[in-house]
């Protein structure tokens, strides 16, 4: 896996998670905190959830000590939720940027919530981030749409490459 695609695949995550949030600031408070059945209760915990997954990986990959899943703690808004997953997208792709090639392969070494030691190499790293993002925007689609929210479009990634040409 070179360095180049995850920068890619950095990008396509910042640019969906972008017209998802201007779909989430064009719901209501009502419809951000209706219960849902999905794997979180609500819109907005599967996206402080989102959010909280990739701060928490950006945080163990720059080291930070003892790091904390946000869904634990997070009391904020829904703009505090949303800048949150915006400036930890864009910290994850700076964070590939600045890597050297060599280092996709370097190990990380943390600790997952079941008090567990964990290993995989950078690049696994980063697949798992993009892919698990990408996995919870498809449940908000089904939440937003449950909840009334009826303006959305396709943000797979074969969309954003071609829109890249377009």
């Amino acid at each position: 896996m070179t360095k180049n695609y995850f920068i890619q695949l950095a990008e396509y995550n910042i640019w969906a998670n972008t017209i998802f949030m201007g779909w989430l600031r064009q719901i209501t408070d009502e419809q951000w905190n209706q219960p849902a059945e999905s794997s979180f209760k609500s819109i907005a915990e599967t996206v402080v959830h989102t959010a909280g997954a990739e701060k928490i990986w950006f945080e163990r990959l720059t080291e930070v000590q003892s790091p904390v899943f946000l869904l634990s703690v997070f009391k904020g808004t829904k703009e505090e939720a949303l800048a949150i997953w915006e400036t930890t997208s864009q910290n994850l792709k700076s964070f590939i940027e600045n890597l050297d090639e060599t280092q996709m392969q370097k190990v990380l070494r943390f600790v997952r919530l079941d008090n567990k030691t964990y290993e995989l190499e950078y690049y696994q790293v980063f697949a798992h981030i993009f892919n698990h993002s990408t996995y919870h925007r498809g449940q908000l689609v089904t939440l937003l749409r449950q909840a009334g929210f009826t303006g959305i479009h396709s943000t797979d990634v074969s969309t954003y490459f071609w829109s890249l040409k377009h």
